[in-house]
């Protein structure tokens, strides 16, 4: 050995994991509360995760994806009806484990499998199945809504299949994916995420007398408390990002699509940007489901949010949405888009997206002294130059 020199190699920086679909990371839940009122007809909670140290990194307009696990009552139900111990142990693509942890984890049992439906339909010989699927997919839809697997199974009440063979016919279990709720400057080392619950409670048509729940949402809603670990990773969204701070936003989301225009607002309070940050936000009723209520009423009221105007729906004989408020205020909302604001628009792809857009164009039409085609292509230019940006579902 030469003189001087060492055998001790440089120590190497400890590499972060890579959080990912295989590979989650375990958040720690620091709070889990109700956002609406016990009399609400919507259930919406406000969930923060710990993620100090994890790694991970997001900005407001991303989204994470959480890991679910199925209902326990509902899993017990599915062996019950196949007829052997939660404990036979299966073989998957994952390898040996029991039938309930497949179950548990593995696969998709709150929804209707379209694999399971066709092995009823030609497999089976199930004529019912065989006339939906042949059918108007609109009212294939409107069966399936709110049914789960437990449901096909009893369709057919002759059929016991193994429980690889009824496996077989089943989707993987997929994380479900919600927009990040918080600023990373202003929520440092956390998380947080605002899920609506979806319950679909029990009617006579289904018989059975059980309420069905959504994968994610329940869970988060009924089995996880603050100190369990939920496993999560992050989905950039490099379509849905805040411009600069000198430009003007007009953020427009009823329900949950408050949930990356609340990111949106904190991380934009604390810059020293001139842009202004208008946002249109929608609720059935102001006392039950005004998500965020306080806390936005103080954003505006220190001026983090120059405009915010609030639709209550069911406050009124005629149902306001956010789309009639926007015609309300159509004059400024053309000015602000005439001199540069960008628009946003979080929430319901089916209907309110829609509706948003024909406001929009209405707009552009009555202030813009321009034609239907042309408001409309105007939208489009405004698509193509990063102005219009939408993050619906």
């Amino acid at each position: 050995m030469t003189e001087g020199t060492s055998t001790d190699k440089p120590a190497r920086a400890a590499k972060r994991p890579r959080w990912s679909r295989r590979n989650p990371f375990p958040a720690t839940v620091i709070e889990n509360s109700l956002l609406t009122a016990p009399e609400s007809t919507k259930e919406v909670r406000h969930l923060v995760l710990d993620i100090e140290g994890s790694g991970l990194e997001y900005v407001p307009g991303d989204a994470v994806n959480v890991t679910p696990a199925n209902e326990p009552a509902l899993v017990g139900a599915i062996i019950d009806r196949l007829g052997v111990p939660g404990d036979t142990v299966i073989t998957d693509r994952k390898g040996e484990r029991t039938l309930v942890q497949a179950l548990t984890h593995g696969f998709e049992i709150t929804s209707v499998s379209p694999y399971l439906l066709d092995h009823l339909a030609n497999a089976r010989g199930n004529t019912e199945v065989s006339a939906m699927l042949a059918g108007e997919r609109a009212a294939l839809d409107a069966w399936a809504r709110g049914r789960d697997v437990l449901d096909l199974l009893n369709l057919d009440d002759e059929w016991h299949p193994t429980p690889e063979a009824f496996l077989a016919e089943l989707k993987p279990l997929t994380a479900r994916t919600y927009s990040i709720s918080s600023s990373p400057t202003v929520h440092e080392g956390t998380l947080h995420l605002t899920p609506a619950t979806v319950r679909h409670f029990a009617s006579e048509e289904w018989g059975d007398g059980r309420d069905r729940h959504g994968a994610a949402s329940a869970y988060l809603a009924d089995r996880v408390a603050p100190g369990d670990t939920v496993g999560i990773y992050v989905t950039p969204n490099k379509s849905f990002r805040l411009p600069e701070p000198d430009t003007d936003i007009i953020m427009i989301g009823p329900g949950t699509g408050i949930a990356p225009f609340r990111a949106f607002v904190h991380e934009r309070a604390g810059s020293n940007g001139s842009g202004r940050n208008w946002l249109f936000h929608g609720a059935r009723n102001r006392d039950h489901d005004f998500l965020y209520r306080d806390e936005l009423l103080d954003l505006h009221a220190n001026g983090s949010l120059d405009r915010l105007d609030v639709a209550f729906s069911r406050e009124q004989e005629h149902k306001e949405y956010v789309s009639h408020l926007m015609g309300g205020h159509g004059e400024e909302l053309y000015t602000w888009l005439r001199d540069g604001a960008v628009v946003y628009v979080c929430g319901d792809a089916d209907r309110m997206a829609g509706d948003v857009e024909d406001a929009l164009a209405s707009i552009i039409v009555e202030y813009g002294d321009v034609d239907e085609d042309a408001a409309r292509a105007t939208l489009e230019r405004l698509r193509s130059e990063g102005r219009y940006l939408r993050d619906v579902y």
